[in-house]
C-alpha cells in the first residue's frame, strides 16, 4: 500500500473508521446522540474526501479495487443515501425504546460494503463487499425484534444465503475456465463457446438478479419491505440495490458480456418480466410499502433497458435514472418514516387518506415522489425515463421500449390511487385539524429531496454533466 492507494481509498477508510468509532463509543457509554453525530460525521468525511480521491483517479489500489471517476460518483451517491437514512432513522428511533447505537454501526458497515462493491474489479473484493453488505442487512431488517421484522430478516437471510451460494459457484466455474478472478482478464468473447464458462456467468447473473429483486428472483421483496423498519427499507431499496447495479454494470462492460447476443437476450427477458410483473402486482396492493416494493421491481426492470443499450448509451442513462430513483424512493419511504409512531408504521392506503388536511407538507413530498416515480414532467423521474427511452430507441431495442411505455402508463394508475387518497376530503369533518410536528431530521431530509426532485427535473444538465465526466 502506497500513499496514493490510501488517498484513493480515503472515502472508504473514513466509513470504516466511523463504524469503529461508533462501536467504541457505544462500548464506553450509551448515548442517544453521540452515535448519530458520529455517523453523520463519518458520512460527511467520506463525501468530502471524494474530490481528493478523484485527483488520483483512475487508480488501481491493489489488484482488488479500482478507484475511477465512475466508482467515486456512485460512492458519493451511496454515501448521500446512507446519510439520508441516518437522518430518517434518528427521528424514527426517537419514538421507540430500542437501543440505537448498534443500528448506526450496522448502517455504516452496510454503506462500507456497498462502496467496496462499486470499486471492485475482482471476485474477491466483489464477494467481500457483498457479504459485508448482506450480513449487516440481515440484522438491520430484523432490528426491531418484533414478529414482522424477525420474519422479514429470516426470509432475507435464507434466500440471500441461497443466492450467494449460486453466486460463489458461478465464480468458481468462471475461474475454472479462465484461471483468473480479475474482471478485466475475463473475456466473454473468448469464453462464450465453453459450457462451463456460460453456466458460471449465468449463475453470477442469477445471484446478482436476486440482490436486485429482478423477476423471477423477486419474491422476497414485498415481505422484506413490509417487515423491515421504514428507514432500513429505504436503505435496501436505494443504497443496497444501487451498489449491486453499479457492480453489475462494471462487470458486464469489463468482461464484454454486453456484446454477446445470448446474454443480451437473457437480460432483455429479465427486464421485460420485471417491468410487467412489478407493475401488475403493484396494481393489486393496498399496502403502501408493498406497493413501493413491487414498484421498485419495475424500476430495476426499467434500468435494464439502458443496460442492454450498449456502453456509450447505457452508462449515462442508467446512472442518471439511478440518481432519479434514489431521490424519489428515499422521499417516499422518508414520509413513511416520519409518519411512524412508537408502535406502528402507516402502511395501508386508508391510513394515508386525507393526509393533506392534517399534514399538507408531508402529503406534498409524498405526492412529488410518486409523480417522479411515475415519470411526470417537471420531476427528475420524467427526465430519467426520457434518457432510458432515448437509450432504448438509440440501440433499436423496440420491444423493451414498448414494454417500458406501456408499463409506465399502468404505473400511473396505482400512483394516482395514492395521490387521490392523500387529498380526499375527510369523511367526518371538512375543517383541517391542527398540524402535527414531524422530527426535525426527517423534515430536513424531506425538504432536500423535494428540492432535488424538482431542480434536477427542471435543470437535468447540472447532474448530467457530472455523470458524463464520470463515465469509465
Amino acid at each position: 500500500m502506497t500513499g496514493t492507494d490510501f488517498l484513493a481509498l480515503s472515502p472508504m477508510i473514513a466509513l470504516g473508521l466511523a463504524s469503529v468509532a461508533v462501536l467504541l463509543q457505544s462500548a464506553v457509554a450509551r448515548s442517544r446522540q453521540a452515535p448519530f453525530l458520529l455517523t453523520l460525521a463519518g458520512a460527511i468525511a467520506a463525501f468530502a474526501l471524494i474530490p481528493a480521491a478523484s485527483s488520483v483517479a483512475p487508480h488501481q489500489a491493489t489488484s482488488l479495487i479500482i478507484v475511477d471517476h465512475f466508482s467515486l460518483f456512485i460512492t458519493g451517491l451511496l454515501v448521500a443515501g446512507g446519510f439520508a437514512v441516518a437522518l430518517l432513522a434518528y427521528g424514527y428511533f426517537e419514538r421507540r425504546s430500542e437501543d440505537k447505537e448498534e443500528f448506526y454501526v450496522l448502517l455504516l458497515a452496510a454503506t462500507f460494503g456497498s462502496v467496496l462493491l462499486v470499486s471492485s474489479n475482482h471476485f474477491i473484493s466483489f464477494f467481500l463487499g457483498l457479504e459485508v453488505l448482506n450480513v449487516s442487512l440481515y440484522i438491520l431488517i430484523a432490528y426491531l425484534g418484533e414478529r414482522k421484522p424477525l420474519e422479514a430478516g429470516l426470509k432475507y437471510f435464507v434466500l440471500a444465503s441461497a443466492s450467494t451460494a449460486f453466486l460463489v459457484f458461478g465464480m468458481a466455474l468462471v475461474y475454472a475456465e479462465t484461471g483468473t478472478m480479475e474482471f478485466s482478464r475475463i473475456s466473454f468473447a473468448t469464453g462464450a463457446d465453453s459450457a462451463i464458462f456460460v453456466t458460471g456467468f449465468a449463475l453470477v447473473l442469477g445471484g446478482l438478479a436476486f440482490k436486485l429483486a429482478l423477476v423471477p428472483f423477486h419474491m422476497w421483496t414485498p415481505d422484506v419491505y413490509q417487515g423491515a423498519p421504514a428507514p432500513v427499507t429505504a436503505f435496501v431499496a436505494t443504497v443496497s440495490k444501487g451498489a449491486v447495479f453499479a457492480l453489475l454494470l462494471r462487470f458486464f462492460i469489463e468482461t464484454d458480456a454486453l456484446s454477446n447476443p445470448s446474454m443480451l437476450l437473457l437480460i432483455s427477458i429479465l427486464s421485460a418480466a420485471s417491468m410487467i410483473a412489478g407493475n401488475i402486482l403493484a396494481l393489486m396492493q393496498n399496502n403502501i410499502k408493498r406497493l413501493l416494493a413491487y414498484s421498485s421491481i419495475a424500476h430495476l426492470g426499467y434500468l435494464l433497458v439502458a443496460f442492454v443499450a450498449g456502453r456509450d448509451l447505457a452508462v449515462p442513462a442508467a446512472t442518471f435514472y439511478l440518481v432519479a430513483y434514489f431521490i424519489s424512493i428515499l422521499a417516499a419511504f422518508g414520509v413513511v418514516s416520519v409518519l411512524s409512531t412508537a408502535g406502528k408504521e402507516p402502511e395501508t392506503l386508508e391510513e394515508y387518506r386525507s393526509l393533506f388536511w392534517s399534514r399538507p407538507w408531508t402529503a406534498l413530498v409524498l405526492s412529488a415522489s410518486l409523480f417522479s416515480l411515475a415519470g411526470i414532467p417537471l420531476t427528475v423521474g420524467f427526465i430519467g425515463k426520457f434518457f432510458l427511452l432515448a437509450a432504448g430507441v438509440g440501440s433499436a431495442r423496440w420491444f423493451l421500449v414498448l414494454v417500458l411505455v406501456l408499463t409506465s402508463a399502468i404505473s400511473i394508475y396505482y400512483y394516482l390511487r395514492v395521490i387521490v387518497a392523500l387529498y380526499s376530503t375527510p369523511p367526518e369533518e371538512r375543517v383541517r385539524p391542527a398540524r402535527q410536528i414531524i422530527p426535525w431530521t426527517g423534515g430536513i431530509i424531506l425538504a432536500g429531496l423535494l428540492v432535488a426532485m424538482i431542480w434536477f427535473g427542471v435543470y437535468p444538465s447540472s447532474i448530467m454533466n457530472i455523470i458524463r465526466s464520470a463515465i469509465f
